[in-house]
This record gives C-alpha cells, structure tokens and sequence, in this order.
C-alpha cells in the first residue's frame, strides 16, 4: 500500500571534507553542538561518493588534500547536474587573495581561513543554509505560480469549452432535440457548471489562504452534523453513479476547527472520493479519537493510485491531476487547499492508497482549543 505523510521535522546535514583528523572532529563538534547531521569524510573521492549518496545541505570543504584537492572536488560537483546547488563553503589554510578568488570561481559560496574561530563557522554555515532554503522556498513559490496559471489556462479552460459547446447546440438545434435529449443536455450543462463553479471556488479560496485574508476563527462544532452537511454537495452525483456514502461518526462527536475550512476540507475529499470510485461502489467516512486529536478518515472502494500519485499528492508543483471514472474534472489543487487548511489547525493530513482496491484520505483535527 501507499502512503504519504505531511508535516515531516528535517535536520540540516553538513558534509566536512578534510584530510585531517583532528579538523574534522573540532568542526564536527561545532556542527554537532548546533543540532546538524555532521559526516566527515577525509579525501575528495569519498566525499563525492557520500554526496550521491545522500546528497547533503552543505559542503565545508578543504583545499589541500592529496589525490584531489578541493577545487576539484568543488568543479565536479557544479558538473554534476544533482548536486550543483549544494553550497560549497571552502575552509583553508590558504589565504591569499589569488586562492580565495579562484577558490569562490571554482563553484565556492564562501571562504573561512585557517585557523577558524568557531563562531564564525557557525554564523556562516546558519546563514548559507538560510540563503539555501530561502532559495528552495523561491523555487517553490515560482512553482505555485507556474502551477496556478496552468490550472486557469488548461484546467479550466476545457470544462468552459464543454459548456460553451454544450449552450451553442441547443442556441441552434434546441428544436430539433427531443424532449429526454433536452433534459440529459440540460443535466450535463448544471454538471459542468458545478465542476466550473467548484474550481473556481477551490482557486479563489487558495489564492486568500496565500495572502493571508482568509479568516481562521476555530470554534467547537459537531462533527457529524459538518459531515452531513458537505455530503450533501454530492449526493447526487454519489447517487448517478449508485455509490453508497457511509457515516460512520458519533453524533455527539465535537472538534475544535473553523467551520469554513474544515467544510472545504470534508467536501475536497468526500467529492474526490465520489470522483475516483466506480458506479455501486462504497465511501465509508469514520473517526479514530485520541485525548487530544480526532483522526477523520474517508476511505473509497476506487480505483487507487500508483507510487507516484501519492508522493506528489499534496504538492503544488507535482503531477496529480486525472480525469474520474465519469471523466470528472481534476485539477489536484483541492489537495493542495485541503492541506493548507489542516496545517492551519495544527493538523496533518495523508494518503493511503492501492491500485484496484481504493483509497483512503486521512487528517487531525484537535478535540479542544
């Protein structure tokens, strides 16, 4: 089965390349007392079979090394297309303006001469790996953005071609349609107007949640009357296609959330579930209670998904998005909306998931405030 989580805790990971013993465990050290993965390696070759690896945040990297020294070293790293944006900082004895420079020129993002002061390693190396996860976080929002656009182009571009094609057959054949046609026209026009209406939705309400203009006001609310209400918004379409939706929730069950948000969140996933399951198929909706969480569950008896759906499920940039089993409209960004909402509450949210047997969306949400 697979199974992705949200809300990992990572460690920065520092790779200290250098020929002697004695500077590896003094910078180790320092490394070690600020809370970094620290590997030492002594010579270049091994540093970058460690780096392919498991590549590492960071590189402190000497220059005088036998066999191959660090310029090298540094140079067959920014050739190598998986590690070149791991930033180098060279740490030497060598400290003439000619070996700095051509040190910085070979790839380098800094220079810290021998012998070091141990608060400037750890100054340098904290504000390198900022500037390296503020750059990630750049790339990231470019994503989004690219992402963003591509859903407006493409994504919602098609359903209002179907419903232009669908109003311009009945603008100029209406009277040569009968009757049972008119009304299966008339059906399919509310059905791509509610996947129109639901993307656009999904899209504005993202776009507030990124500026920060989406209020978060969590109250107590009872769980099941919040379910019973979202199923709603897909009752008939779980019925068209004879999907049983199973409630499975104490109705005095209580959780401490925004009312908004966690509706958006049970519909995402409640109309997904409709979305991907075959007609006579089953949703079953079912809570795990902890002392201070309530883990709510809906599990489909759908088509599933593959290793690579699940791992980009909840990523903006990842390649989620496919059609229903009716060939209903997926844009992968209500995912995206439904774990920004559960993070607002301190929550986390994954996915379980087996091709032919079905699928099974699970978040927190905490009982009290």
């Amino acid at each position: 089965m697979n199974i992705t989580k949200e809300n990992t805790i990572t460690i920065s990971n520092i790779l200290i390349v250098d020929d002697v013993p004695a500077n590896l465990k003094v910078l180790g050290d320092i490394l070690k007392g600020e809370g970094y993965k620290v590997r030492p390696v002594p010579n270049g070759n091994l540093a970058l079979q460690v780096a392919e690896k498991e590549k590492p945040d960071l590189i402190l990297l000497d220059i005088m090394m036998p066999d191959m020294n660090g310029y090298e070293v540094c140079k067959r790293l920014k050739e190598d297309p998986n590690l070149n944006d791991i930033p180098v900082i060279f740490i030497s004895a060598l400290n003439d303006t000619k070996d700095i420079v051509k040190a910085l020129n070979s790839g380098g993002v800094d220079y810290i001469a021998k012998p070091f002061q141990a608060e400037e390693v750890k100054a340098r190396v904290a504000t390198h790996l900022k500037i390296c996860k503020q750059n990630m976080e750049l790339q990231k929002l470019n994503a989004q953005k690219d992402k963003f656009f591509s859903i407006i182009a493409h994504d919602l571009r098609n359903p209002l071609g179907g419903f232009m094609a669908l109003t311009e057959m009945m603008a100029n054949d209406l009277e040569l349609i009968p009757a049972d046609e008119q009304k299966e026209l008339m059906l399919n026009l509310n059905q791509s107007a509610s996947n129109i209406f639901n993307l656009l939705e999904n899209l504005l309400e993202w776009s507030q949640m990124q500026r920060g203009q989406i209020a978060f006001n969590p109250e107590i609310l009872n769980l099941h009357e919040v379910v019973d209400e979202c199923s709603k918004s897909v009752n008939e379409t779980a019925r068209n296609k004879s999907i049983d939706i199973i409630c499975d929730i104490n109705d005095d069950q209580e959780v401490y959330a925004d009312s908004n948000m966690i509706q958006t969140v049970i519909r995402n996933l409640v109309s997904n579930a409709v979305k991907f399951t075959e007609k006579g198929g089953k949703i079953n909706i079912y809570t795990q209670i902890t002392d201070e969480e309530v883990e709510i569950s809906i599990k489909d008896t759908g088509i599933g998904m593959n290793n690579m759906i699940v791992d980009n499920l909840f990523k903006l940039d990842g390649k989620t998005n496919r059609a229903g089993t009716e060939g209903e409209l997926s844009t992968g960004l209500g995912l995206i909306l439904c774990k920004d909402f559960v993070e607002k509450h301190g929550g986390k949210i994954w996915a379980e998931s087996q091709e032919g047997v079905g699928s099974v969306f699970t978040f927190t949400i905490p009982i009290n405030n």
